[in-house]
């Protein structure tokens, strides 16, 4: 089994986790049926099957991104050998997304080039925001240039990879330009960055720069007749498409399956982060009220114990509770051992705040203990002092408990990834299991 295939059943695996779980009637047991909830995450779900759909069919969709007039359109009609895609001229000939459908060589994978409007059309508010959710959907980018990079260009370059997209740079019209070699259109790139103060690491590697000249103009020609008359004429060049139809070829073969199961994994996150969002916000009130019932439980526990280091124990048992009690509220999956896992990230994440409040809990607990040894009869006094120390520590107690619970709340919003195959740890692996000399690994993703 290659690395690929290996990808594709870990991704899949995720996804069918994901999608039986939200799916689950028993998510919706422990409560009355919430229907406006369930309406709020439709959609969620319908992308949570959709991103399964897409390892199923085994598409790679490769959409077109960049400015008007840049060849576009002609840049796939010489990928493909066909010019099915209308192109010239003239600003704007591509008015809607279209589709083309491509068969590669090597026959593993199929391929969808998605051909957008240019992004910096008049009065194209709306197709920009259909570009940028096609880009979205697709697996791969081909960023279209001529002549020199524009600002406007560079922003829409970073705001891709921003979005963890793979890009390559396609510099087309390289026949008007032939100057522009790849190290040159590289240093611009950097200048540009320079000069905008944006982190360098969010370029372009020179790898992924390649010049095409999708439909060259016509060169001239001088003609000679047998009669000796000569006449000119213009003729046109075939496509300089190879380098561009190679590195597709390449990463297809290399890490298409992978590049699948990356956007497909991206997609199932957002959708579950939504969830995750949606549900908490509509189970708000009762979450406040469960929040406030551990920590009432936790202050008088705390309050009214009297051996020390059973403070701790069942306070951090009852944090735990509480954690789990959230959870099952909001219909989020998570085990005792990944509730444990956020307790201690919320403890060290807090700054010392809540570990001081373990600490201080320690040891009033402990000096609570040794008046609790003392006879309440041979000093009434201490009476006192274990009373006031009590309700100090439980003080101390309830405050932690919410502090946590609200914190629990925070980390539960950003999704339910938990677990050896959640969507975030998938990623990850993928991640790390690819080569250094690919377009994943250049991504340079920080999980």
């Amino acid at each position: 089994m290659t690395q690929q295939d290996t990808h594709i059943q870990q991704t899949r695996a995720s996804l069918q986790q994901a999608l039986s779980w939200y799916t689950s009637i028993r998510r919706h047991w422990n409560y009355p049926p919430n229907l406006e909830l369930q309406a709020a995450v439709k959609q969620d779900l319908q992308a949570l099957k959709a991103s399964l759909e897409k390892i199923e069919n085994n598409v790679i969709k490769i959409a077109t991104f960049g400015l008007v007039s840049r060849g576009k359109s002609a840049v796939i009609n010489a990928l493909i050998g066909q010019n099915i895609l209308e192109s010239g001229p003239i600003h704007g000939v591509t008015k809607w997304p279209q589709s083309v459908c491509w068969t590669p060589p090597n026959g593993e994978v199929k391929v969808e080039f998605i051909d957008t409007p240019g992004l910096d059309e008049i009065d194209g508010r709306e197709r920009e925001i259909m570009s940028r959710n096609i880009a979205d959907e697709a697996d791969l980018i081909l960023f279209v240039i001529s002549e020199d990079i524009t600002r406007s260009e560079y922003e829409a370059l970073l705001d891709l990879k921003k979005a963890l997209k793979p890009i390559i740079l396609v510099f087309n019209k390289i026949d008007l330009y032939p100057d522009k070699d790849i190290e040159t259109i590289y240093k611009q790139l950097h200048k540009i960055g320079l000069s905008s103060n944006i982190d360098q690491k969010l370029l372009i590697a020179a790898e992924d720069i390649v010049r095409v000249a999708a439909s060259p103009k016509p060169i001239p020609i001088l003609v000679k007749y047998p009669d000796g008359k000569t006449a000119e004429k213009w003729e046109t060049t075939p496509p300089q498409i190879d380098e561009l139809r190679n590195n597709i070829l390449s990463i297809l073969n290399k890490e298409g399956k992978s590049l699948l199961c990356l956007n497909a994994l991206h997609k199932a996150r957002k959708a579950e982060e939504s969830i995750a969002r949606k549900t908490i916000e509509n189970r708000e009130k009762e979450a406040e009220n469960i929040i406030w019932k551990y920590v009432k439980y936790k202050s008088v526990a705390v309050a009214f114990n009297p051996i020390g280091f059973l403070d701790i124990m069942g306070g951090s048992i009852t944090d735990l509770m509480l954690i789990r009690s959230l959870a099952r509220l909001y219909g989020l999956p998570i085990t005792n051992h990944e509730a444990g896992k956020l307790w201690r990230k919320i403890l060290l994440s807090s700054g010392g705040l809540l570990l001081g409040e373990i600490a201080t809990g320690l040891i009033l607990g402990l000096g609570k203990t040794a008046l609790a040894v003392s006879s309440f009869i041979e000093n009434p006094a201490i009476l006192t002092t274990y009373g006031s120390t009590a309700i100090m520590q439980g003080g101390f107690a309830a405050y932690g408990t919410y502090i946590i619970g609200k914190a629990a709340q925070e980390y539960l919003e950003k999704g339910c990834s938990w677990g050896d195959i959640g969507t975030s740890m998938v990623i990850k692996n993928i991640i790390n299991q690819v080569e250094p000399n690919t377009i994943i690994y250049r991504l340079q993703i920080d999980e």
